[in-house]
């Protein structure tokens, strides 16, 4: 087949820079541009240091319309102004990788599409445009929407959840510094996170209306990944619980259930979410791991990609986890 062209804008933030990465070791995409407004002119690995020796790509200002995919890695309430500001043709496919498409999926003549390949597949498979799922909002959903298919959400639902510094963005401000990050931990918008709104209405479509669902996140003194613990009451037994989400997940390559309470660094430079589940004291207590910057972003994008241009949704995305 002939090579996806894709282009980038917004390259020089954290999940800009992961687009390029993922998308230069791509055996079937061609990235063709690479735009920054605040960059413009200057080498890629100059801003990603990384990527030295790996690609010549130079950040541009313009935007080619020759191209099949175009990647939103802008800032929430960002994506909206730029679609305003610069004329995409219609057969060039976009996935936004912001918040500004997920509730309100519609732009002019553009339908978004809610970019969660477990939820969703076939949905994704057909779309022209993607509005790619919230990090905290990943992990949550795949904790609940076994439960969620079944309607056997019936009572208040109860998450506590941890994410790295990377989440936050590459702009600084106080609770991003080393310094205060450095041997902290703070609980913030507490019971009011954003990614809530998009985690209510994907729960009410699959049984109806959606429990009650109290979220405390916590920044955590670390770069990337997410920890989540859901617990909710249940006369599920361990053993019931794990078939059901076995069986829900059996065709998810990246989203897997484990014997064993997982750790971050099994899912560190992954797109997988790993998660654990057992019955305590009548309550089924969900653990999920994964990469924000991945399954949480933009690997979750390019698995987008993959099914909308008709590819294997793992292709380019095997990638081996940091372990230790």
């Amino acid at each position: 087949m002939n090579p996806v062209k894709a282009g980038i804008i917004g390259g020089a933030g954290y999940t800009g820079g992961e687009m390029i990465r993922i998308l230069l070791a791509h055996p079937f995409v061609e990235l063709a541009f690479v735009h920054s407004t605040s960059n413009a002119g200057n080498p890629v690995h100059a801003v990603h240091p990384d990527l030295f020796g790996e690609t010549n790509l130079v950040f541009g200002s313009d935007i080619s319309p020759d191209i099949d995919v175009l990647f939103l890695c802008l800032g929430h309430n960002e994506s909206r102004k730029f679609l305003e500001n610069n004329d995409i043709p219609n057969r060039v496919k976009i996935i936004d990788l912001s918040q500004d498409f997920r509730i309100d999926g519609t732009f002019k003549e553009r339908d978004f599409v809610y970019g969660l390949p477990e939820l969703q597949k076939e949905h994704i498979s057909q779309a022209a445009n993607i509005a790619n799922p919230g990090c905290f909002a990943t992990a949550i959903q795949l904790s609940l929407l076994p439960l969620a298919k079944e309607r056997l959400l019936k009572e208040d639902v109860h998450i506590s959840g941890i994410t790295g510094s990377t989440g936050a963005g590459r702009g600084l401000n106080e609770t991003s510094h080393f310094s205060w990050r450095n041997n902290n931990i703070a609980s913030y918008k507490v019971f009011e996170h954003q990614h809530l709104k998009e985690i209510n209405l994907n729960i009410s479509h699959l049984q109806d209306s959606a429990p009650e669902i109290l979220f405390v996140p916590y920044r955590g003194n670390f770069s990337r990944g997410i920890l989540t613990t859901t617990y909710i009451k249940s006369n599920l037994s361990t053993k019931e619980a794990n078939e059901l989400y076995q069986s829900y997940y059996s065709d998810s390559p990246f989203t897997q259930i484990v014997p064993k309470n997982p750790d971050m660094k099994q899912v560190v430079n992954t797109n997988k979410c790993l998660l654990h589940i057992e019955n305590l004291e009548n309550r089924l207590v969900i653990t999920a791991v994964i990469d924000n910057l991945l399954k949480g972003a933009s690997g979750q994008a390019v698995q987008n990609m993959n099914l909308m241009f008709g590819l294997d949704e793992a292709t380019g995305l095997k990638f081996k986890s940091i372990a230790f």
